[in-house]
C-alpha cells in the first residue's frame, strides 16, 4: 500500500487554508452565539471549556532552555492522519472528537493490569511541564512544553513480569469520528511499541497538557506518549491501549513502509529516508533550515540505550 501524501490527493478533496480559515471562524462563531465552545465534547453532553487550566505543574529540570513555540504553532500544524494527510486541516476535524469518557487499558505481562480511567491516569504521578524539542520525519521541528508525568509511574503500578520486554501502544478507533480511519493510508488502528528499557527511561512521558492547558484534541487528547529522542510518529496519540509483550511488536509505519521506518525510529541525521536527507530540519516559525541533532539533541542522556548497535541497520 502507497500512503497518500498531500501531492498524491486530489484537490477537490483538499481544503485550501484561505476557506479553511472562514469555516473556522464561521463555526466559532455560531459555537460562541449558541453558548458552547467547539472543543472536547463528551459522550455525556458536558464541555471542557476552550483553555482548560491544569492546576500543580511542576516545572520540570529536564526540559531544554530553547524558545518554545506558541500553542497556535502546535494546534495548528499536525501530523494527524487519523483526521487527515493535511497539515492544517486536522485541528477543524478534531474539534469535536469526544474524549470522556475515556478509558486506558494496561495489560499482557503483568502482574497488575488494569483499566484507567484518564482522571486516574492524570493523579497517578505530580504532573511537570517538559519542553521537549519534537522532530518530525518529514524534516520540521518544533519545541513543545509538555505536560505529563514519567511513563515509568505507570509502569511500576502495573509490575510487568520478567518476561516483559516491550510495551506495545493503540490508539482509539473511531471512524464516525475520525474520517482519515475511513480510509486506507494506514492499517487501524495505530500502533506503536518500544523496548522496555527506552519505555522506563525517564525522559519517556505521558502527556496530558500543554503549556497550562489540557492537550488539545489535535494535538492527542486525553493522552499520549512522548518520546523526545524519537522521529514525533513514535510518539502515538491517543493511547486506549499499552500491552507488555515479549516479541517486539508490529508498529503502523513500519507495518506499511519497514524499508522506510523502522523500529527504533531514533533522530538520526545521518540516516536518510529514502526519499529525502535527514541531515537538517525545518523549525516551525524560522526561515532557515537548522542541523540535525544526533537522537534529537538528547544523546548524552539515552546514547547508552543503543551501546553495541548498529544506529544504520536498526533504524
Amino acid at each position: 500500500m502507497l500512503i497518500k501524501i498531500p501531492s498524491d490527493i486530489p484537490s477537490s478533496e483538499i481544503t485550501s487554508r484561505s476557506t479553511y480559515m472562514d469555516r473556522r471562524k464561521f463555526i466559532a462563531g455560531a459555537a460562541l452565539a449558541a453558548g458552547a465552545y467547539l472543543g472536547r465534547r463528551f459522550a455525556t453532553d458536558t464541555i471542557v471549556e476552550a483553555g482548560a487550566k491544569l492546576t500543580g505543574i511542576v516545572k520540570s529540570q529536564v526540559s531544554t532552555t530553547e524558545k518554545p513555540n506558541s500553542l497556535k504553532d502546535i494546534s495548528n500544524y499536525n501530523n494527524y492522519y487519523e483526521f487527515s494527510t493535511d497539515k492544517y486541516e486536522p485541528n477543524g476535524l478534531a474539534a469535536k472528537f469526544r474524549t470522556r469518557p475515556w478509558t486506558v487499558s494496561v495489560e499482557g505481562l503483568v502482574a497488575k493490569p488494569k483499566k484507567l480511567d484518564i482522571d486516574d491516569i492524570m493523579k497517578l504521578a505530580p504532573l511537570e511541564e517538559r519542553i521537549y524539542r519534537f522532530r518530525c520525519v518529514e524534516g520540521w521541528s518544533m519545541v513543545i512544553p509538555w505536560v505529563g508525568f514519567p511513563f515509568s509511574a505507570l509502569i511500576k503500578q502495573a509490575e510487568p513480569l520478567g518476561k516483559a520486554k516491550f510495551v506495545a501502544f493503540e490508539s482509539i478507533l473511531a471512524p464516525d469520528q475520525m474520517p482519515g480511519q475511513r480510509r486506507d493510508i494506514l492499517t487501524w488502528p495505530y500502533v506503536e511499541g518500544l523496548r522496555m528499557d527506552e519505555a522506563m527511561h525517564p525522559l519517556s512521558i505521558l502527556a496530558v497538557g500543554i503549556y497550562d492547558e489540557l492537550l488539545p484534541n489535535v494535538d492527542g487528547a486525553p493522552v499520549r506518549l512522548v518520546v523526545p529522542w524519537k522521529y514525533g510518529f513514535k510518539s502515538i496519540k491517543a493511547l486506549v491501549k499499552i500491552k507488555f509483550v515479549e516479541r517486539m511488536p508490529p508498529t503502523a509505519w513500519n507495518r506499511m513502509a519497514s524499508n522506510e521506518y523502522g523500529f527504533y525510529s531514533n533522530v538520526n541525521p545521518k540516516v536518510d529516508h529514502p526519499r529525502w536527507s535527514q541531515a537538517k530540519e525545518r523549525r516551525i516559525g524560522e526561515f532557515f533550515k537548522r542541523e540535525t541533532l544526533m537522537l534529537n539533541g538528547y544523546g548524552d542522556q539515552v546514547a547508552s540505550l543503543y551501546s553495541g548497535m548498529d544506529l544504520r541497520k536498526d533504524f
